[in-house]
């Protein structure tokens, strides 16, 4: 597998400006403005910025004369990129003339929404901020602060198998490299939650397992045991340190989040490599050796590779697209979002998986209640993939851990009456209204892992592989930072 531009691994917003001079700037600009109009825009802005290029987007409706090229120094006042797409053109001037900002001085029709924000990503994925008449955008800042190989984990929205994925990532990780045999926490996950510890905490899922005993405890004394943190440490058997976060920017940067001192606690437990992972379409804030995207195909395209889905795709070394079945996806559309992420990051490995529940205990035999943040579309193969796969009876499904007032009333269904046992993702409600019901009616809880499953046209065992190369991407680029 080849491994993508190392640019993804930066440190910070890019060269940030000193208060004493101004920041460097490459113009992007159009032919829909009168030449005279936009040299005498870029001299009013030359107060404010050191432009040392533009890039000319399109449009010709004001220029005179069928050699631009030849003739647009003299008219801008500026050294001219040209290209037929004009990402291309953005990302050459960015390399040869290294600006601290880009200033987008075109305009509709040239310039519309979809391309602007796709002109957007192109700067952020090379740590330049850019900028308009009433706009800016920053790159997040990424502070380097892993003592240890480090993989981030991140998503294009909520609900898409993030948290899934970095347990499997994980296990892979840790069994393929023997990672953890002696005790030490060869992998440890860093989450970030919206319901996450104020302080950042350790949670030992390596020596102990946990139950929904132990969850519970956690609840009763006020905390969302149902936090990414905890569902790693118990789905997974790896260490986890719980971290919190609040807010997302369009970018992925939270606006507070504690995972900075959360990077610092991990780095005293010696882990061999560290998983930091995103929540929602918020990146953890710090710099990471290698990264892996995680999208769904049941989401609108445009939120993968447009918008700054496209900033994501830019600056991650692999994709994994989740939910990649009927009726959740059309074939149509996962084939769409395949090749429009080829086409922004050719070579790019993307992998197209569909999830399946995986008790943690035995159930054969079992007749049991399934709760799970699935849609109700998805309960006849979810029910009957534990049915012929783990030899239990599905009495009753719910599939609104995420909805407290519709969990408590389909915990009311009659159906459940026949369930022995209560099987449940540890998402949401699980915990604090699933297991509690379950305690108060004399009934154990099994805990649900979401199993990623290659489909075509991926082979089986290449997501295992690209856990593997992930983690020796992260500890080649690791050793050369050092």
């Amino acid at each position: 597998m080849r491994s993508p531009i190392p640019a993804m691994t930066s440190t910070s917003t890019g060269s940030s400006p000193t208060p004493e001079r101004r920041p460097a700037a490459v113009a992007l600009i159009d032919g829909e403005h009168y030449p005279a109009v936009v040299a005498n825009a870029l001299r009013e802005l030359g107060e404010r910025y050191e432009f040392r290029a533009a890039v000319f987007l399109g449009g010709t409706e004001k220029i005179r004369g069928d050699d631009l090229e030849a003739e647009a120094r003299r008219l801008y006042g500026l050294p001219v990129i040209f290209a037929a797409e004009p990402a291309a053109a953005l990302v050459k001037a960015i390399e040869e003339h290294g600006p601290d900002v880009v200033v987008d001085v075109s305009d509709e029709p040239v310039v519309g929404y979809r391309e602007r924000f796709r002109l957007i990503s192109f700067a952020l994925s090379r740590n330049v901020s850019y900028e308009g008449s009433d706009f800016r955008f920053t790159p997040p800042r990424l502070d380097r602060l892993s003592a240890s190989p480090s993989l981030s984990i991140i998503g294009t929205a909520k609900r898409v198998g993030k948290t899934a994925l970095s347990g499997y990532v994980a296990r892979i990780i840790q069994e393929a490299s023997g990672y953890g045999s002696t005790g030490a926490p060869g992998v440890v996950i860093v989450p970030m939650g919206r319901g996450g510890p104020a302080r950042p905490e350790i949670i030992d899922g390596l020596e102990r397992v946990l139950g929904a005993a132990d969850l519970l405890a956690w609840s009763r004394q006020g905390r969302h045991a149902a936090s990414d943190h905890f569902e790693d440490a118990a789905l997974s058997r790896v260490t986890t340190v719980g971290c919190r976060r609040c807010g997302g920017g369009m970018a992925g940067q939270p606006f507070v989040s504690n995972v900075a001192a959360g990077a610092i606690l991990a780095n005293g437990l010696g882990a061999r490599l560290t998983i930091f992972e995103g929540s929602g379409a918020a990146m953890p804030p710090v710099a990471t050796d290698a990264r892996l995207l995680v999208a769904g195909a049941h989401q609108p395209p445009e939120y993968v590779t447009g918008y700054l889905g496209t900033y994501r795709v830019l600056v991650s070394d692999a994709m994994v697209l989740t939910m990649a079945e009927e009726p959740l996806a059309e074939r149509a559309t996962v084939e769409r979002i395949l090749r429009e992420v080829e086409e922004l990051r050719p070579g790019m490995p993307a992998i197209p998986v569909v999830f399946r529940p995986f008790p943690v205990e035995p159930v054969e035999g079992r007749r049991v209640a399934l709760f799970s943040t699935a849609p109700p579309v998805q309960a006849p193969r979810l029910r009957r993939h534990l049915e012929e796969r783990h030899g239990c009876e599905v009495v009753a499904f719910s599939g609104n851990l995420s909805n407290r007032r519709a969990l408590v009333r389909d915990l009311e269904n009659p159906a459940l009456h026949g369930a022995e046992m209560y099987l449940t993702e540890i998402k949401a409600a699980a915990i604090d209204v699933v297991a509690e019901a379950a305690d108060e009616r004399g009934l154990p809880v099994v805990f649900v892992d979401n199993l990623p499953m290659e489909v075509a046209p991926a082979q089986e065992g290449a997501l295992a592989e690209l856990c593997r190369w992930l983690a020796g991407v992260a500890r080649e680029r690791h050793e050369s930072t050092r």
